[in-house]
């Protein structure tokens, strides 16, 4: 498996998850509390700090800030992700949801304390996502990006027989694909070390395991866009798969165990 990285992935597939935001509300999971901890540490988030956030889906993350009492401005692509969002967050008047593409959004002439995007970064244009980000932050501001990485642990002995029913319905998957270890990934933030924009580039890790039911687990895979972008009596076939081996060899319960990255920066200036 390849080394976490912040390349983009097919731009086309970037819309797929506003077709069903509910489902992404509901089955998605937040991020682990050490890691907004330490996330409101860096930025200084505070009811003083400007935060931007690029792409906050619902705002799983953007109410873990909000609650700083930080005011935060969430640029989000897809309506039905905003309006989730907005719904989601009404307790925080202090948040605004601005439904555009980063890439075209035009920022307000103050720059922010902080910009921050979660397991999104990857789906933005990759000649402008930093210089962006950075150019919307004051000199010293702090830039955090959280990536998530889906790896070895939790119901090992499910996840490598389920590999059987992705090489049989998405002609997309490597034989033998097996999850890395938290330990042996290597995130490359050579986009961040190389930048003219940043300085002292740091990486934090923190793992966490969900436990699903079948349900749960199948709601969740259909918030992933490769599941979603499969022709529907392949995924169909997908689907009955999986829910039938976590149904008949492990009691209608798996966990799977996810490795979230924090890559914070520190704005250079004047």
């Amino acid at each position: 498996m390849d080394a976490p990285e912040f390349k983009v992935k097919d731009p086309g597939l970037r819309s797929i998850f506003d077709q069903d935001a509910e489902r992404y509300e509901r089955a998605r999971p937040r991020y682990p509390a050490a890691l907004v901890e330490e996330l409101v540490r860096v930025t200084g988030a505070g009811p003083d700090v400007r935060v931007l956030e690029i792409a906050p889906g619902t705002g799983k993350l953007t109410a873990d800030l909000a609650r700083s009492g930080c005011s935060i401005t969430a640029v989000e692509i897809g309506p039905s992700m905003a309006a989730v969002a907005r719904r989601q967050l009404a307790p925080f008047p202090r948040v605004e949801v601005v439904v555009s593409a980063f890439e075209e959004w035009e920022p307000p002439p103050e720059p922010f304390d902080a910009v921050v995007c979660a397991t999104a970064f990857h789906w933005l244009d990759p000649a402008v996502r930093l210089p962006r980000a950075a150019r919307a932050l004051r000199p010293g501001g702090r830039l955090g990006i959280v990536s998530t990485h889906h790896v070895a642990g939790g119901t090992e002995d499910f996840f490598a027989e389920v590999q059987e029913c992705y090489e049989r319905w998405d002609p997309a998957t490597p034989p033998g694909l097996r999850q890395t270890r938290e330990a042996d990934l290597a995130t490359d933030t050579s986009e961040f070390t190389g930048s003219p924009y940043v300085t002292d580039v740091a990486v934090q890790g923190h793992a966490q395991e969900i436990t699903y039911t079948t349900g749960q687990y199948l709601d969740v895979l259909l918030t992933y866009s490769n599941h979603r972008a499969l022709p529907e009596a392949a995924r169909d076939g997908l689907l009955a798969g999986i829910g039938e081996l976590i149904d008949s060899r492990y009691g209608g319960v798996v966990t799977k165990r996810y490795w979230h990255e924090l890559v914070t920066a520190v704005r250079v200036g004047p």
